[in-house]
């Protein structure tokens, strides 16, 4: 497989990069980088679809959100793989999921931009939370960012966070990605 033309994604390495783009240049680097994880994921198979659905959102929250500062925390890894590309992994993409190389989840040991290593399910509201709680206790600035996806929503442990969130003031922020898509579309009372 080709390695695909990106001129705006060469100039980044950082979220930081990111933010120094106009608004209206984030369409051009989303296409980009949707180009870039196809092509990466050819090489090394992988989960496709989940990088694929969040490009355009992963690209909104390292540009809006001071990232790493603001701890970002992905629930289900499956879709981190934009994430990965614009946090100084790019350069070591097509080696995701092999001996030696990415893992195919966020995972703490290789980048200060992946705060919490939990691959599956439900737990990145908690995780969040205890980054916003950390820092308010601190008396520090930042964030905890959860994104979680509408069949993880549908867990126990997310209600459990959601339950204790007004602890956290106005520090956590919960991005419901709402995509009627989970391994499988979903079913059930809460999904529709």
């Amino acid at each position: 497989m080709s390695v695909p033309n990106t001129p705006l994604l060469d100039k980044i390495n950082t979220p930081a990069d990111i933010r120094l783009l106009s608004a209206d240049q984030l369409p051009q680097l989303a296409d980009e980088l949707r180009a870039e994880v196809i092509s990466a994921v050819g090489v090394t198979g992988g989960h496709l679809g989940s990088g694929l659905g969040v490009v355009e959102l992963t690209t909104a929250i390292h540009y809006v959100f001071n990232t790493p500062d603001d701890r970002l925390v992905w629930d289900v890894g499956h879709q981190c793989y934009p994430h990965k590309i614009l946090t100084g992994r790019r350069d070591r993409i097509r080696t995701l999921r092999m001996g030696g190389g990415l893992s195919g989840f966020t995972k703490r040991a290789e980048s200060e931009y992946d705060p919490f290593g939990a691959a599956h399910s439900s737990t990145s509201i908690s995780a969040a939370l205890g980054f916003a709680i950390a820092n308010k206790i601190a008396g520090t600035p930042g964030k905890g960012i959860a994104v979680i996806g509408d069949g993880a929503m549908s867990a126990g442990m997310a209600y459990e966070a959601m339950n204790n969130a007004a602890q956290a003031g106005n520090r956590l922020v919960v991005i419901l990605n709402d995509n009627d898509m989970s391994i499988a579309p979903p079913v059930g009372g809460l999904s529709a």
